[in-house]
């Protein structure tokens, strides 16, 4: 089955394109939404989270201490390092079980925010980048999730810079709010079909 990584820096709208794909019947795994469950359902990864951040990462019925995680990763990139390196290989598992369950799809994808960062890529036969200029992110971002433009920077420094992700990507949409979004997915959408099916 033709797997396609679907990513985007902050604000590029990669949610919005995944949800084009699954108007059109494609299934698609959300890596970000399931990196938030597998770290309460992922029994090797709350192991590995307590032994790293202590035994109060959770509380007693078992959720995450948001709070005390975000305390000690927050502003310390070595510890953000550490607790992606523990939270990447638990999705990688989370995703290869939902795919067996995928059963006459021609092809799914894979939307993640860090998919070259955290070489999740290489699981992937193409990779498919939505790009947008970035004041045009900044101010989506600020308006979306009310934040001032220093924070919404502080998150696209966390991510390689869209011309590197433009190097490595295999497909691209532009969505710059003035060409249109769903042609350009139903263009790669005949394209993956043709792939699929050779």
């Amino acid at each position: 089955m033709l797997k396609i990584g679907l990513t985007g820096n902050i604000g590029s709208g990669k949610t919005t394109v995944a949800k084009v794909f699954e108007l059109l019947g494609i299934p698609v795994f959300y890596a970000d939404d399931e990196a938030k469950k597998v770290m309460v359902t992922d029994q090797i990864l709350i192991n590995a989270i307590k032994q790293t951040f202590g035994a109060e990462s959770y509380f007693d019925d078992g959720s995450l201490n948001r709070k005390h995680i975000a305390g000690i990763v927050f502003n310390n990139e070595a510890e953000l390092r550490k607790l992606n390196a523990k939270v990447h290989p638990a999705t990688f598992r989370a995703f290869d079980n939902w795919l067996l369950h995928i059963k006459h799809a021609p092809y799914i994808i894979k939307e993640a925010a860090l998919m070259f960062e955290s070489d999740s890529y290489k699981m992937c036969d193409r990779t498919l980048l939505v790009s947008a200029p970035l004041e045009n992110r900044i101010a989506r971002v600020m308006q979306r999730d009310g934040v001032s433009r220093e924070e919404v920077e502080k998150r696209e420094a966390r991510q390689f810079t869209e011309d590197k992700k433009r190097q490595m990507a295999n497909d691209i949409i532009i969505n710059d709010d003035w060409q249109l979004v769903i042609p350009q997915v139903l263009e790669l959408h005949r394209s993956y079909l043709s792939l699929a099916k050779n």
